[in-house]
């Protein structure tokens, strides 16, 4: 057996249970990775190197003895520090929370990975509470992008996709409010999901803007996105916003066809003060290769773009400083410069302003409705260029690039894939947007389009040595 890292989730799984390799390998070659690298890239929070081998070493076990939990068993997978995992503490990548909080518990996304088979290797870097750029007086790592060091992974859910994408884990769980799981995505080319509103439980997550905030995956591939909501997917009693629709096995839906389906496409123009010139003719191609797949593509405008991407601006900022106003008062100066700014913005909503916020919130959720009565999917861009560089963390460029926060206005599931690289070698993504609860249609487009390309399976130069096959 060779102690090697594979790419994707799926390709680690058939080489299990080929013989090919151990849980136990799978998880030393991620671990060597971040030896050899987290230094530069500031992936991680806490590691659970012991607790990772020990459970790696059950899961060879019982994989021997023919209990196979699935396609992620024996997987090693990382956690955003904004989610319990009972091997050790939640810090949210701030000096406020408490750090009683979530001790020794998994919240449910992380114990039904665990109950899949899934290998939990570490804590991943988070912006604070999910909203506050970086702080460098503060004692947490700044996360690097590994496409460049120079450059930002985006946030927040920063280290879960910057270590899918340096091979320290094969796939984690991010949250997103604003964008958070696919911004960092397109950022450093691979693939997340935030799945529809109350798709996938809350609790045991720290919260940002409870009416806005998902928990959902990051990997390669929509292939083991897929394999990762058929795990943490279903509701949840205790959290009140949890659906109860039934879940499905979105991995056994990737047929990689998408015959009949119609797609609209938005390229968002005009939409951010910065925009790579290569975006728009990588869009074109993207689309080229979903039409290549049998769908059919037409133009579209997203309705109320601009004032449904301000409701969750807004509407978010009020939710979290209705969370953190107490704390706020008491300790202000614990809490990163970005972060204070961030937070003390919802100050300024009256209740009036939050109510017409939900009035806007509730048109536009019936507009897109009308939409698609018309197409089955919608694609823009994830991002208007690639990642910022590190000094521009907190500016309004960076979140003005992000254009993401739509989706969390309204619900619905969207993926996010890489399609291509700027002139200076930083990824690009498209988004895949589908009706609430049509997880499954989303990705299978992505699956689709990834079957026909392979900007997925594209490596980092800083990682490159380290993970050859």
């Amino acid at each position: 057996m060779r102690n090697r890292m594979y790419l994707t989730i799926a390709d680690a799984g058939a080489a299990l249970r080929a013989g090919e390799t151990t849980s136990v390998d799978l998880v030393r070659a991620a671990l060597a990775v971040a030896d050899a690298r987290d230094a530069a890239l500031g992936v991680h929070l806490a590691r659970f190197d012991d607790a990772a081998l020990a459970a790696a070493a059950r899961a060879d076990a019982e994989l021997a003895a023919g209990a196979d939990r699935g396609p992620l068993h024996g997987i090693p997978m990382g956690i955003k520090d904004l989610i319990a995992a009972a091997e050790g503490e939640t810090t949210a990548q701030s000096l406020v929370l408490d750090r009683e909080w979530g001790r020794e518990r998994d919240a449910p996304a992380v114990a039904r990975l665990r109950a899949a088979g899934a290998v939990i290797t570490g804590k991943t870097t988070t912006m604070e509470f999910g909203i506050g750029a970086p702080d460098p007086a503060k004692p947490f790592p700044v996360p690097r992008n590994p496409w460049s060091t120079a450059h930002y992974p985006g946030g927040s859910s920063s280290g879960s996709a910057a270590g899918v994408a340096a091979g320290m884990f094969l796939g984690g769980l991010g949250t997103d409010s604003a964008g958070s799981v696919r911004y960092p995505a397109a950022l450093c080319g691979v693939t997340g999901l935030k799945p529809t509103f109350g798709r996938v439980p809350k609790n045991g997550c720290v919260p940002l803007g409870p009416s806005y905030d998902h928990v959902g995956p990051l990997a390669r591939t929509a292939e083991d996105c897929a394999a990762i909501l058929t795990a943490v997917a279903g509701h949840d009693a205790r959290d009140t916003a949890s659906s109860d629709r039934p879940a499905g096995d979105y991995r056994g839906a990737l047929t990689g066809s998408l015959a009949g389906l119609r797609i609209g496409v938005d390229p968002l123009l005009g939409k951010a003060r910065e925009r790579a010139g290569e975006l728009d003719s990588v869009l074109v191609k993207a689309v080229a290769e979903l039409r290549a797949a049998g769908a059919s593509a037409v133009p579209i405008r997203l309705p109320y773009y601009r004032e449904l991407t301000t409701v969750t601006r807004l509407g978010m900022a009020a939710e979290a400083f209705a969370y953190h106003r107490n704390d706020l008062r008491r300790r202000w100066s614990d809490y990163g410069a970005g972060t204070r700014l961030a937070l003390a913005k919802g100050a300024l909503l009256s209740a009036a302003d939050f109510v017409q916020l939900q009035r806007v919130r509730r048109a536009g959720q019936r507009a897109l409705a009308e939409l698609f009565t018309e197409v089955d999917l919608i694609v823009t861009p994830t991002a208007s260029c690639g990642a910022p560089r590190i000094e521009h963390l907190g500016t309004d460029d960076m979140a003005d690039a992000a254009l993401t926060a739509y989706w969390n206005a309204v619900g619905n599931p969207v993926l996010s894939v890489p399609i291509g690289f700027t002139r200076d070698g930083l990824p690009l993504g498209m988004q895949i947007a589908g009706r609430p609860f049509e997880e499954a249609a989303v990705l299978a487009a992505g699956h689709a389009y990834q079957q026909r390309t392979g900007w997925h399976r594209r490596v980092p130069d800083l990682v490159r040595d380290l993970l050859a096959a």
